[in-house]
């Protein structure tokens, strides 16, 4: 049987989501801890891949296992063997085929940044304690719904048939003295939500201009985009299935 598991993580503590030889992922501690409860090894599927880092409120994984399993029960005892910094929040069975990264429909990252200082979020936003043009980061961010290819923001060395990718949401959201990056789309690249922040934030100093945004795009040269955002501001906080995948007995 197939099931999908949603889970949480903060990235700090890891080296991306992906396994890796010399260094500690998500990954490796999430498929350690389910092959230790299921008593088997259990190859794990995710969603995507988050950098080291950055972290998830929502991420879903793929497993396959002949055990019926009770989302209540085995939420608990995986948890329980889990560090702090991971969190299982609900486990059901789907349809044998369902893909947790072919399937989703729908992605959204918010990126947080904190206008000004603060001792208590070195780890989940990104303190910037420059004056910042919010209408024209806004500006800037719409024409992201114009276009299609997104090369320019995409990380030079990857494997991807396509940088193509039809982004439905995209826009700066202030409360208070924490300003939201809201961006939803069917797929992203890697690095590209850091890239556009970055690039964004050089339009909020005024180093460039809102419609300068579009002959970035234009470029397809990740060397026009502005740097990118550092890591520990970025949340993958939504992924979307068609409700087809599940199964009925959820």
């Amino acid at each position: 049987m197939r099931y999908f598991a949603e889970l949480s993580y903060l990235g700090k503590n890891y080296h991306g989501w992906q396994i890796q030889p010399n260094a500690i992922s998500v990954q490796e501690v999430v498929q350690k801890s389910l092959s230790t409860i299921l008593r088997k090894p259990i190859e794990i599927v995710a969603a995507g891949r988050t950098d080291a880092g950055v972290h998830a409120s929502q991420m879903f994984i793929h497993f396959d296992t002949e055990l019926e399993l009770d989302s209540e029960v085995y939420c608990y005892k995986i948890n329980a063997l889990l560090p702090d910094d991971i969190v299982f929040h609900k486990i059901f069975q789907v349809n044998k085929e369902a893909h947790t990264r072919f399937d989703a429909i729908k992605r959204s990252y918010e990126y947080k940044i904190l206008l000004g200082k603060s001792p208590f979020t070195t780890d989940t936003e990104w303190q910037i304690n420059q004056q910042l043009n919010i209408d024209a980061m806004n500006q800037a961010a719409k024409y992201l719904l114009d276009f299609t290819d997104f090369k320019c923001f995409s990380r030079s060395k990857t494997d991807v048939r396509t940088y193509n990718c039809d982004i439905t949401r995209a826009e700066f959201v202030l409360n208070g003295n924490q300003l939201v990056f809201h961006i939803s789309a069917d797929r992203f690249l890697r690095n590209m939500v850091r890239a556009i922040v970055g690039t964004l934030y050089a339009v909020g100093l005024g180093k460039i201009m809102p419609e300068t945004i579009k002959e970035i795009i234009n470029s397809k040269e990740r060397s026009n985009a502005g740097a990118s955002a550092p890591a520990h501001g970025l949340f993958l906080t939504e992924i979307i299935y068609p409700e087809n995948i599940k199964n009925v007995n959820e």
